[in-house]
């Protein structure tokens, strides 16, 4: 199936869609088949209405739906909204993910935290996230690093976590993407670290630099 073929399916899987978890889902995925046929504006714009999407249906969520705010911010950090990212930070972090017993949490909490600079307190996350069986490693190594300001760690695990996604056979909304590696690679540059990738198939062009 070609790039087209899969945002045009997204696209219509959004207009289908009735309710807040179901459009924000397809709306990401319209958003990453656009950008990797580097239509960004486009691609922007639906990842704009994900992060609007997953927002509005935590009303309707569990105290413990982590996914939705961690969908929220990679989103916006995928569309290049600093503001709005910095702002569904704030959001993040006042829904108690930085104390949550959950990996998948504590990994929003990481996000947020380092969505606002707060290096420190997100390298704290990031730790507590090291040698479960129930979180990746190497992300938790990648936002360690990223938190610390270590561009060696980082290049490395973020190679690692490309390399996962590249092994897969199933994707989130069945969108070969390595989205949380482009989410990796904006927290990334704000330190300074981002690393220079290899050409991927699960990356948009612009995305791969050797």
């Amino acid at each position: 199936m070609s790039w087209s073929e899969v945002a045009d399916r997204q696209v219509a899987r959004y207009e289908g869609a009735r309710s807040e978890l179901a459009r924000g889902a397809a709306a990401y995925g319209a958003g990453l088949a656009l950008a990797m046929l580097g239509r960004d504006p486009e691609a922007r714009g639906f990842l704009e209405r994900a992060a609007a999407h997953w927002r509005a249906s935590w009303a309707d969520a569990t105290p413990t739906s982590w996914g939705r705010p961690i969908g929220v911010l990679k989103a916006l950090l995928l569309a290049g909204e600093g503001r709005a990212a910095a702002e569904a930070a704030e959001w993040a972090l006042s829904l108690g993910c930085a104390d949550a017993e959950s990996p998948i949490g504590r990994y929003a909490a990481a996000l947020a935290l380092l969505v606002l600079g707060r290096s420190e307190e997100a390298r704290r996350q990031a730790v507590s996230l090291r040698g479960r069986d129930d979180f990746p490693p190497a992300v938790a190594d990648a936002l360690a690093a990223i938190a610390g300001g270590d561009p060696v760690g980082y290049a490395g695990a973020v190679e690692t976590v490309l390399a996962s996604f590249e092994a897969r056979d199933r994707y989130l909304e069945d969108v070969a993407v390595a989205d949380t590696v482009l989410a990796l690679q904006v927290l990334a540059a704000r330190r300074g670290i981002a690393a220079e990738l290899p050409q991927s198939p699960v990356l948009p062009a612009a995305a791969g630099s050797r």
